[in-house]
């Protein structure tokens, strides 16, 4: 048979988007959380890095509708993550570029879950996710060796995570408190890399808690193409097409 003539439907793997900051964009490094996430669903889900570096919920809410359309939605996501804070919650006054207030940030979540709601994406397929902790000596090492001063500070950061977790029950959606989860271990600093993004274990801490609350959306899905030993080798067209 002819390769043009071998035309079956199309085959799409349904998508977990991942959105994000930094702590998003590097899940798909060695032993990241995302690519932990990747290899749990391959063959039933892509898993798509839509972590941008930096950036706060001021300008994500501009992007979402760029990244996720009514057209690619509704029968194509199997779940949305929505992961930022880190940013927002610089402080004012030393970090006036990335810092969104309070409210805002409340409210630029709230509108990005409404806009996917709006384009079929249903409530029970997002997940919002708090910013995790901020060790405070070990990022302010990593500001000074930029020649900045500390531009964050956990008790703020903790505010965020508790404007997260209310956008969360107001809208319906899960949510993942990582900010308040961290925290169970008193010495949470083994979690992050540098203070403010996660090292190995804390890619590993969230990679756990998110598949808790993704495996009872995904395991049902069917793994996409028959086991290779299921294939009918005398007639291959009748199992793949």
């Amino acid at each position: 048979m002819a390769l043009g003539e071998a035309r079956g439907r199309l085959l799409r793997w349904p998508r977990v988007v991942l959105f994000g900051d930094s702590i998003t964009e590097y899940s798909f490094q060695e032993n990241g959380w995302g690519a932990y996430l990747a290899e749990r669903l391959v063959r039933k889900c892509d898993v798509v890095n839509r972590g941008i570096s930096g950036y706060n919920t001021r300008w994500a809410k501009l992007v979402l509708p760029r990244l996720i359309t009514e057209s690619t939605s509704a029968d194509s996501i199997a779940a949305v993550t929505i992961f930022f804070g880190a940013n927002d919650s610089a402080l004012k006054e030393l970090n006036p570029k990335q810092h969104v207030p309070l409210e805002e940030y409340a409210a630029n979540l709230k509108g990005m879950v409404q806009y996917l709601k709006s384009v079929d994406v249903t409530a029970d397929r997002i997940i919002l996710i708090t910013p995790p902790p901020l060790h405070e000596s070990a990022w302010e090492k990593e500001c000074i060796a930029k020649g900045d001063k500390l531009n964050r500070c956990n008790a703020t950061t903790g505010q965020y995570a508790q404007a997260c977790v209310q956008v969360a029950r107001e809208c319906g959606t899960d949510v993942l408190d990582l900010w308040t989860l961290m925290q169970k271990n008193q010495d949470f600093s083994s979690y992050l890399s540098d203070g403010l993004h996660l090292s190995t274990k804390g890619n590993s801490f969230l990679a756990a808690q998110l598949w808790s609350r993704l495996e009872n959306k995904l395991s049902a899905l069917p793994s996409l193409l028959p086991y290779w030993r299921d294939v009918d080798h005398t007639n291959p067209e009748a199992s793949l097409l």
